[in-house]
């Protein structure tokens, strides 16, 4: 059994399956997923297809991997394909939102401190795997992914249940007045130490997605600093410029199969 960390109210729910994997020493590289930053590609190709064990499924499964830019550019999957899994060569380029309706085909997103969220709208099967750096957070991409889930699926946010997964926390992640004066609008996102402050992305991803109309109770928050636990997460910053990544995963079940 692998360390896998899942959201309460998303395993409660037999049409969805998702997973945030974590740091294990015993595999190459610490069980990085990441192809992009240098490792040997097929160690981490065998990461990733250790990883698909977690997920116990006879239908053969469909992976969607981003090239990741800190945009606020939504990909929308509607057809049953593997991209950027094996390889970089199709990966989905400049995207760091991914949506889906189609049954068994898993979105990934890859972190180690930005902000990886979940969302699955239960009424209409869709699901959305997002990506939120700063400047992901300051363009509002959370957001604009339940806008396009309304536009295109006519998803209903009182349907629509959303998990925040480890990320870098009010506690460690400091910038300076250049990053936080975006989210100045937000007073009880930051806090000023000195002349820097603690920001607070994760609680800002959720002040979003409560603008949007998503219920309170409807959010669930992993409250896990990757810097804090960076014996269990990749943290780039707490590890000076790490290249390890781990990787937060959703996908529709096939109905044949459940």
């Amino acid at each position: 059994m692998l360390d896998i960390y899942k959201f309460f109210h998303f395993t409660e729910d037999t049409n969805i399956f998702h997973l945030v994997s974590t740091k294990l020493k015993k595999h190459p590289y610490s069980f990085s997923q990441a192809l992009h930053t240098g490792e040997d590609k097929k160690s981490i190709v065998i990461n990733r297809q250790t990883l698909t064990k977690e997920f116990h499924s006879d239908i053969p499964l469909h992976f969607i991997v981003a090239n990741q830019t800190h945009s606020d550019n939504i990909y929308i999957i509607t057809q049953k394909t593997t991209k950027g899994w094996n390889s970089l060569d199709n990966t989905i380029q400049d995207c760091d939102a991914l949506i889906t309706n189609v049954p068994n085909v898993v979105l990934c997103i890859l972190t180690a401190d930005c902000v990886p969220i979940l969302l699955y709208d239960r009424k209409n099967n869709v699901i959305a795997a997002v990506h939120a750096g700063w400047k992901g957070t300051k363009a509002q991409i959370v957001s604009k992914t339940i806008k396009k889930m309304q536009a295109l699926y006519a998803s209903d946010v009182d349907e629509i249940i959303a998990g925040i997964a480890p990320s870098i926390g009010k506690c460690c992640y400091q910038v300076g007045e250049d990053v936080a004066k975006y989210f100045f609008d937000t007073p009880q996102s930051y806090k000023k130490v000195n002349h820097k402050y603690m920001l607070d992305l994760p609680y800002i991803n959720k002040e979003q997605l409560l603008r949007c109309g998503i219920k309170e109770s409807h959010i669930e928050m992993s409250n896990i600093c990757t810097s804090c636990k960076v014996e269990r997460f990749f943290s780039f910053r707490k590890e000076k410029g790490c290249s390890g990544r781990f990787m937060s995963m959703i996908v529709l079940k096939d109905k044949n199969e459940n």
